[in-house]
């Protein structure tokens, strides 16, 4: 992050004490990062030196902030790993990344069986000193996040800085941001896309970053509203439990805009929290592999904003394809491809990097299913292995989301599978309501209304308090499962029923 660390040198020459970063102990000063970040920056050169790989514990704090300053004042690389990161996981993300420095409180170090060396570093965490790697390993990459490894082993994304640039330079056109404005960092700092949105974009743009530590709905609002923030980017479970919250209507109105993206999306709730908050979602397609590509503008309709994922950034291609990758028309749904400058360099595999499997003219394969519109916006249709075969018939988990989601006393929905020994899965549903008589039958009414097709009708519905989440607030299918199944051998018993 050279580039970026150079600009604020320049800037703290004439406003030193201006305001970059807001959090659980207070504000933050432009001077006083720098300075933080260059004594940090002493002690990694004197342990691994120049072009060092550090794997820090990704916190919504300044420390998160001084760890990207310092590997960049050094030319370095910065790798994230959650604070909440099993012993497993973090073997794995040290096998991958084969980090020259890791930095981490006493308690994340021994929890990941790690032992420190040395004295404490920024404020009270500890350092751990691995074997130092080539300075010039990761081709450029100056970011590694890990992805959420809610399919298996969580992967090291590597993001150059051209690329944080880019998206970051997009997405304030697209939003119209102006510099000083405040931006919200909601979502934890482990991965490329959070380090993007929520650290450079803002540095980049000179105002506060607004760090919440612990994700609680009520008070990320309270924050934004408390700062004036102008924007913030979160996923579709924080955007929704935001606009639930107890005491937040119209606590939003001095915010241009709201990006929300990274799971299904349905525009009757989105449009129920946003006109509670009394701000604009811009619903949106992007992933860590290929920064926030896609946005609407707060100017669009809301039919725009909240029913299409947007157009892509300047530069950057999107299109749909088929099994045999030929391109489809507009308005036929296939399967997502895309380039462009955000397109990340690859994966960290065994302490350097595993290039992407790119197609002839340079496309990514997404994994998403997408119908591009005759615009040129997007609408993506979900995950290319989001269904539930029952009897030997797919069924699209996100159609169905989709159309329990357009029931006005619907806050949130999961539509999960639960097995069955004769069809193999049945549909289940969890809930987020009020409404506490929102039963199978009148679920089922409601669909018959919408016009899906019987056979894709939930089985099971039950009401919970919230959906469970991974680590970066997405929402966590495998926990939402297995609550489904605990839920249906329960009612199974009282009901007498045997499976």
């Amino acid at each position: 992050m050279r580039e970026l660390v150079a600009e604020l040198d320049a800037r703290a020459r004439t406003a030193p004490d201006a305001v970059v970063a807001i959090d659980a102990d207070g504000p933050h000063t432009l001077a006083t990062l720098l300075g933080a970040a260059d004594d940090f920056a002493k002690v990694l050169a004197e342990v691994a030196g120049p072009g060092v790989t550090l794997l820090i514990q990704a916190d919504n704090t300044w420390r998160t902030v001084v760890g990207a300053l310092a590997a960049g004042r050094l030319g370095g690389t910065l790798a994230l790993i959650n604070r909440h990161s099993t012993r497993e996981e973090f073997a794995a993300a040290r096998e991958d990344i084969a980090p020259d420095v890791v930095v981490a409180s006493a308690a994340a170090l021994s929890t990941w069986d790690t032992e420190p060396a040395g004295g404490p570093v920024l404020d009270g965490w500890r350092l751990a000193v691995g074997e130092r790697g080539a300075p010039d390993r990761w081709a450029g990459g100056v970011v590694i996040g890990l992805t959420s490894g809610s399919t298996g082993r969580a992967k090291g994304v590597v993001q150059s800085e051209a690329a944080l640039r880019y998206a970051s330079r997009c997405t304030i056109d697209a939003v119209g941001l102006r510099p000083g404005d405040a931006v919200g960092a909601l979502v934890p700092l482990s991965s490329a896309a959070a380090v993007c949105f929520g650290l450079y974009l803002p540095l980049l743009l000179g105002g506060p970053m607004l760090l919440l530590e612990k994700w609680e709905p009520g008070a990320a609002v309270r924050l934004m509203a408390g700062h004036d923030a102008r924007w913030t980017m979160c996923v579709p479970t924080m955007a929704l439990q935001m606009g639930a919250a107890d005491g937040v209507d119209g606590a939003l109105a001095a915010m241009t805009a709201m990006t929300v993206g990274g799971g299904p999306m349905d525009a009757g709730a989105l449009g129920r929290a946003e006109r509670r908050l009394g701000t604009r979602f811009l619903r949106v397609f992007g992933m860590s592999e290929c920064l926030g590509h896609t946005t609407p503008a707060p100017s669009d309709p809301a039919e725009q904003r909240l029913g299409t994922d947007g157009k892509p950034f300047p530069g950057t291609d999107l299109r749909v394809v088929d099994e045999t990758g030929a391109p489809l028309a507009a308005g036929v749904a296939g399967h997502a491809q895309v380039r462009g400058p955000s397109l990340f360099l690859g994966y960290a595999r065994q302490g350097t990097v595993e290039r992407p499997r790119l197609t002839d003219d340079g496309f990514l394969a997404t994994g998403d299913l997408m119908e591009l519109r005759p615009d040129g916006s997007v609408i993506v249709k979900g995950r290319e292995k989001d269904i539930i075969i029952r009897g030997g018939r797919n069924i699209d988990i996100t159609e169905v989301e989709s159309a329990i989601a357009r029931h006005p006393e619907v806050d949130q929905v999961c539509v999960v599978p639960v097995a069955d020994e004769v069809l193999g899965e049945r549909v289940a549903a969890l809930l987020v309501t009020a409404r506490e008589d929102l039963d199978v039958p009148a679920l089922q009414d409601h669909l018959h209304r919408e016009g899906l097709t019987k056979g894709k009708w939930p089985e099971y519905v039950f009401r919970v308090d919230a959906l469970p989440q991974n680590r970066v607030g997405k929402l966590a299918r495998r926990e939402a499962a297995a609550i489904a199944d605990r839920l249906r051998g329960e009612e199974d018993r009282v009901c007498g029923r045997s499976g």
